[in-house]
């Protein structure tokens, strides 16, 4: 209702008409607080947010993301869109990347290892961080599914060099669309800041005179998208306790089953390639 009354659904300029109304500085900060980071972006969405997380730590042309298998499209599309290239490796019991197979996926042309903390599942941070410690390389996480998740007290998305979340409607919390670059980098945090509006510096209150250091796209989120988000992050912490005790009750009830044993049926022909059954 804030922003509706105001008329101003743009997050930038109209500071007069506003009535001084900054939904999306407000969503940052609360996620900064939250996650316990030092810097937060808003993005259109968490596609837009790994797609400006790249283009502030510099990949382009010529560069390798290694990446996990099992992931979601925007993943691998932000890499391209990045104009470098998708290496992909085998997963292991954490759902995303196994550390071996990243050591053994190093090229000279890798920049990035990006592990996917798909489903709340989290990676094997410690050996990934110690992977691109010795190799020289940056950690990039894709917490897209995986806000309030912690590693070893940490939250997820705050232990690589940076974050991206997501907010869309299917998400732990939701603005509709929307999303977030997180980072302690301030270097990283002022470009991804510039890149998401056109470039501007926003300096000063005069949008139309603005300096841009370099080129951006819109990669905006609205006030409205913003002023959702805000409810939403508040009740963040209750919707994670939730959602661990549906957790346990899945677990309890799955410890009571007794053990499967499969045989395979065959078909007309006596092949064994057929339907699976159990017993």
């Amino acid at each position: 209702n804030d922003v509706l009354e105001s008329g101003v659904l743009m997050r930038y300029g109209f500071d007069g008409a506003r009535n001084g109304h900054w939904k999306a500085k407000e969503l940052e900060q609360e996620l900064q607080d939250n996650l316990g980071v030092k810097h937060a972006q808003l993005t259109s969405s968490g596609t837009t947010a790994l797609n400006v997380a790249l283009a502030v730590l510099g990949v382009g042309a010529g560069d390798e993301v290694i990446m996990p298998t099992f992931t979601f499209v925007a993943s691998f599309e932000s890499i391209l869109a990045a104009g470098a290239t998708p290496i992909l490796v085998e997963i292991d019991d954490t759902l995303t990347l196994d550390p071996k197979a990243v050591e053994a996926a190093i090229t000279p042309n890798t920049k990035v290892v990006m592990p996917v903390h798909m489903c709340g599942s989290m990676a094997d941070l410690d050996a990934l961080k110690d992977i691109c410690d010795r190799h020289n390389l940056i950690l990039l996480e894709d917490a897209c599914q995986a806000i309030g998740a912690s590693y070893k007290g940490k939250k997820l998305g705050t232990i690589g060099d940076a974050g991206c979340f997501s907010f869309d409607y299917v998400k732990t919390i939701t603005c509709g669309e929307g999303g977030a670059m997180v980072t302690n980098d301030p270097n990283l945090a002022v470009n991804a800041d510039h890149y998401t509006d056109h470039g501007h510096d926003h300096v000063g209150n005069d949008r139309g005179a603005e300096s841009h250091p370099f080129l951006g796209y819109n990669f905006r989120i609205s006030e409205l998208n913003a002023a959702v988000g805000l409810a939403q992050v508040r009740r963040l912490d209750g919707f994670v306790a939730t959602q661990r005790k549906n957790k346990k009750v899945l677990k309890d009830a799955l410890k009571t089953i007794p053990e499967v044993s499969f045989r395979r049926i065959p078909d007309e022909a006596g092949d064994s390639a057929g339907f699976l059954s159990f017993f």
